[in-house]
């Protein structure tokens, strides 16, 4: 199937592609390795999680990647970290989800799909009414990936943190949804919180350097197996595990 355009008014065609998509996985794991040297980030762990998200990976469980937004320099540090971190098997079987802009440009399209990118149309691009139909689409292509075997990546809060860097903004309620979609479909997911900082930031706002970033801090919290029924509860745990690897990432810098 051919690659579809990524817009708003394309959305079926977009998310009938993404659902079947297949990165190529020695591609993949290449480029993780070359971030993985370029950035080498700290990466520290919450008591037990370390061993804990090893064996989940070797069980074959999908994994739900929730991670704190600060830059648009975080897919890198993130890659960089999952290289080097118990991540490392699931490279390849993993979709990222990414603002849908940053699909417009076709080569750098072309390394997202490589990397496992999965479009987002965001209700702050187009307002809510919109993108209604596109997110549940998303939300069910997540649902099917992981059914199939396949992990999730995504920053929840949906928005880089310009605010305060130390704090989780409210998180949108999709990834509620995903684990209740995924549980019908079979799957059962399991939530892994990695909190990213790049050290203390007096304007949130400001651009970062190639110093901030290549000194990137982040923390595992403990990988939870067990998550509420409810959307919106798995929502407000998500948020509060995030918070706690956050608080972890800006404790190791």
């Amino acid at each position: 199937m051919e690659p579809p355009e990524v817009t708003l008014e394309n959305f079926d065609a977009v998310y009938d592609y993404y659902r079947d998509h297949r990165q190529n996985l020695l591609k993949a794991k290449a480029a993780y390795w070359l971030l993985g040297r370029r950035f080498r980030p700290r990466v520290n762990y919450a008591p037990g999680a370390r061993k804990a998200l090893r064996d989940f990976v070797s069980d074959g469980r999908p994994l739900l990647i929730s991670i704190n937004h600060l830059s648009e320099n975080d897919p890198y540090t993130v890659s960089a970290a999952a290289w080097r971190s118990p991540l490392r098997p699931v490279i390849g079987h993993t979709r990222v989800l990414a603002k849908h802009e940053v699909f417009a440009n076709p080569k750098l399209r072309n390394t997202l799909d490589m990397m496992g990118g999965l479009p987002v149309f965001r209700s702050k691009d187009h307002g809510t009414d919109p993108v209604d139909a596109a997110s549940e689409r998303l939300i069910d292509t997540c649902a099917v990936v992981m059914a199939r075997g396949d992990s999730i990546a995504l920053f929840p809060e949906g928005t880089c943190n310009t605010v305060d860097h130390t704090r989780v903004l409210e998180l949108g309620g999709g990834i509620g949804h995903i684990v209740r979609r995924a549980r019908e479909l079979g799957a059962d997911p399991v939530l892994v919180s990695l909190g990213l900082s790049y050290g203390p930031r007096p304007d949130p706002a400001a651009e970062l350097s190639k110093a901030d970033v290549r000194s990137a801090s982040f923390y595992f919290g403990m990988p939870l197996a067990e998550l509420p029924s409810q959307p919106a509860d798995i929502t407000r745990t998500a948020r509060a595990e995030l918070q706690a690897a956050l608080d972890g990432a800006v404790a190791g810098y």
